[in-house]
């Protein structure tokens, strides 16, 4: 079976499920069906999500299963929190760029006077 698509590929709107068929007898249903937020995810999203729930809500875990980097991990819970029709905290968003800011430090990217001029000017 293939994934249920839930975006037209014509104009991108949202799909509405109009019919929906029992595998074992054959009985249908007909009807305007809405699709759960969750099915609204795209596949990468959903991927991001069950890693999530797999490794307990534990970002280390997270990261370590996906091979990203903390602010990654932050970066892409995020985006699902939005696309699920939550806000995500300005507080969680200051956090992101502060780790962000530091990753780079580390990997040698930018100095810690460029750091700390990025983490001023927010």
């Amino acid at each position: 079976m293939y994934p249920l698509p839930t975006e037209c590929p014509i104009c991108h709107d949202d799909l509405l499920v109009t019919r929906l068929v029992c595998r074992n007898c054959g009985t249908a249903l007909e009807g305007r069906f809405a699709l759960e937020r969750l099915f609204q995810l795209t596949p990468e999203q959903l991927h991001f999500a069950e890693t999530f729930l797999r490794c307990e809500g534990k970002i280390t875990r997270v990261q370590e299963e996906l091979g990203v980097s903390y602010p990654t991990v932050r970066s892409r819970l995020e985006d699902v929190i939005r696309a699920l029709g939550y806000e995500v905290g300005e507080k969680q968003a200051d956090e992101t760029h502060r780790q962000e800011v530091l990753q780079r430090v580390a990997r040698g990217e930018i100095s810690a006077e460029e750091a700390l001029q990025l983490l001023q000017s927010e």
